[in-house]
């Protein structure tokens, strides 16, 4: 059974070290080799709009757009949907690779057989 690592985003520039932890961890598990999923909900949303990534510093931190970038390559991104449409984006709004999902999509990831799931 292959395990997966959902990771959920809840915060962006208002809990900087919360939301690069967030990455740092979507980042490093790909990286290692293990499917991620990562949410972005909230004010995180936003760091899936070109460019707003890359705006994102905290110090000592690795740089979020090189992150977000780590995550696409091997892993799947998404915004909830509902945060998207308070935030009136689309998914031509958003990264390229940057799905846009609900609930039951976020349901049925957390409660798949070796799913593990983490909330920032």
């Amino acid at each position: 059974m292959e395990r997966v690592l959902v990771i959920k985003a809840t915060a962006g520039e208002d809990s900087p070290e919360r939301c690069n932890q967030a990455f740092t961890v979507a980042a490093a598990a790909v990286a290692s080799g293990v499917r991620v999923s990562l949410w972005l909900t909230g004010e995180a949303s936003w760091l899936a709009v070109p460019g707003r990534a890359e705006q994102f510093e905290l110090p000592h931190a690795a740089p979020l757009g090189d992150l977000l970038d780590v995550v696409l390559s091997g892993g799947r991104v998404t915004v909830c949907t509902q945060c998207a449409a308070r935030r009136s984006l689309t998914e031509d709004d958003l990264v390229k690779g940057v799905r846009i999902a609900g609930a039951p999509t976020f349901v049925e990831e957390v409660m798949a057989d070796g799913a593990q799931a983490l909330v920032y």
